[in-house]
């Protein structure tokens, strides 16, 4: 069955700041959908909601992900019924290896299902590692290093998608997976994550100010977030269009004067 996660008029807040004024988006498994928007328009903010960061309240509206009320579960809940968030920033975790935080992810997950579960094997995970390092071009040596201490923007972008194939999501947000990245970074980074989509058919939601990463993470769907909201969704077309002309035209058509 095809896993849906669908957005109803989502508001949230940062305190007293509201951010988000009613989303509305559906995403499907096997779908790819880009949004954009400019600084401080809600993007991320919209990442962080539905993954369940604590300092996002949501205030009003519903997110049913798999026939389930996404707000009332825990973060470690949705992250093991399949949502993933490949962070624009991730942290350095100094003292604990790739391999280990992977390991203990999977192992995690399985006994949050079977408490009963002894997790997986050390050799059976090696493989797992080895087979997953080689499909995206990452050198076993990273399995040994402690989680992105050190490690360059492009390395760290990497790392996120070597773990987003190890837990295997049905639905992945990409928040701002370019930034950083210089061309030959976002190219390996975005071939990486059309494999894992292809392979896997999950369904992607990827957060962008530019459309260059698009390029490589072709979407099916484009949606523009002014002032909290989704303003406007098209084709891929949608995309060349700002690139051109930037989000002015946008304000002006929707009485927009500045994003919150």
């Amino acid at each position: 069955m095809t896993v849906a996660l669908e957005i109803k008029n989502l508001h949230a807040s940062i305190g007293e700041q509201p951010i988000l004024k009613g989303i509305n988006l559906l995403i499907k498994q096997g779908e790819i959908h880009a949004l954009m928007g400019p600084n401080g328009s809600g993007k991320s903010t919209l990442a962080y909601t539905l993954a369940g960061h604590p300092a996002y309240d949501p205030t009003a509206g519903q997110v049913i992900y798999d026939g389930q009320d996404l707000l009332e579960m825990e973060p470690d809940e949705r992250s093991r019924a399949g949502l993933f968030l490949a962070f624009q920033y991730p942290a350095a975790v100094p003292g604990v290896t790739l391999a280990k935080f992977l390991r203990q992810t999977i192992n995690s997950r399985r006994q949050a299902e079977n408490p009963e579960d002894s997790g997986i094997s050390i050799p059976a995970f090696r493989r797992l590692l080895k087979e997953k390092m080689d499909m995206l071009g990452i050198d076993h040596k990273f399995a040994g290093r402690y989680l992105n201490e050190g490690f360059s923007g492009g390395e760290k972008k990497r790392v996120e998608i070597l773990q987003m194939a190890t837990v295997e999501p049905k639905i992945a947000i990409m928040d701002e997976t370019d930034s950083g990245l210089d061309i030959d970074a976002l190219r390996v980074v975005s071939e990486g994550a059309m494999r894992l989509y292809r392979e896997m058919n999950m369904g992607m939601l990827v957060i962008t100010h530019y459309q260059r990463i698009l390029n490589y993470i072709q979407p099916d769907y484009i949606h523009i977030m002014l002032d909290g909201r989704i303003v406007e969704s098209g084709g891929p077309d949608l995309a060349l269009k700002l690139e051109e002309e930037g989000y002015d035209w946008l304000r002006e058509k929707y009485g927009i004067t500045e994003t919150a």
